[in-house]
């Protein structure tokens, strides 16, 4: 495996499988690795934490920088090549040109708890795919309105891309696999599972003709607050444009719920298709 730290020295690769990270990774990412090994001649991977996607009061100065441990693991995986570049490679002066999603995608649920945070995601992708210009880019399923809105962009841009979803890994006990979780104590590793149980109450709840969004929606944020949790939202929204649903809404396959909120000092997301 080649560790690479330039754009320079990418110009060689033609056409890669390409999973973009921001490092610290666990094995929601390698899954994802080996799934784009399956999907090309060479495999890249970059490591980037990015500071646009970052609001100011987050944790862009302490999230976890961990190259050595990364590499061992993609290089296990069968990565072929880390893209690691610095701040100054890839922004060397002020990125002045950004991409602006649609604001009926980008600025709901993540988006309106994390004003610019898609701006930031779409304008680092974006320069991403220009540097390696990848045949296929796969993401992951836990950040779900993520890849719906870098699906979206590579096909209004009209990139020459396959963007592929790679399934979210899950704990033994249910909880979705996320770098984030390292930050959690003992106890709240331990609590930490409740957001995805929540998730599927609220799928029971529909499951069993309650149709009333509102209602699942309130009592699931109430489920979470009086076990002590911050919830920004827990959403039930039509898979393929993350719209409230509507009374022709709910067919099979049509629905997603989505939850974020914080436990103790850590922000967790999660989402699971009906």
């Amino acid at each position: 495996m080649k560790v690479i730290h330039t754009i320079a020295e990418l110009g060689k690769y033609q056409r890669p499988a390409f999973v973009p990270t921001m490092g610290n990774l666990h094995e929601g990412h390698i899954a994802l690795v080996k799934q784009a090994k399956a999907l090309g001649d060479v495999t890249v991977a970059s490591i980037f934490v990015n500071r646009l996607q970052f609001l100011p009061h987050e944790d862009f100065g302490t999230y976890p920088r961990t190259l050595e441990a990364d590499c061992k693991k993609l290089e296990a995986a069968g990565c072929d090549v880390v893209f690691a570049p610095s701040e100054a490679e890839l922004y060397p002066e002020p990125q002045g040109y950004k991409v602006q999603p649609p604001a009926e995608l980008a600025d709901i649920l993540e988006g309106h708890f994390r004003p610019g945070f898609f701006t930031g995601v779409c304008t680092v992708v974006l320069k991403l795919f220009n540097i390696v210009q990848p045949g296929v880019a796969v993401f992951g399923a836990k950040d779900y309105q993520q890849q719906m809105v870098i699906r979206r962009m590579v096909a209004q841009m009209a990139l020459p891309i396959e963007i592929v979803t790679g399934a979210t890994l899950r704990a033994d006990d249910g909880l979705a696999l996320s770098s984030r979780n390292g930050y959690l104590s003992p106890a709240e590793r331990a609590e930490a599972v409740q957001l995805s149980r929540t998730l599927k109450g609220m799928i029971a709840a529909l499951k069993m003709g309650e149709r009333n969004i509102a209602a699942i929606e309130q009592h699931a944020m109430k489920t979470l607050a009086d076990r002590h949790w911050q919830p920004d939202y827990l959403s039930v929204r039509r898979r393929h444009d993350l719209q409230p649903p509507q009374a022709g809404d709910f067919g099979a396959d049509k629905l997603v719920v989505l939850g974020a909120a914080k436990l103790g000092t850590t922000r967790l997301i999660d989402n699971i298709e009906v």
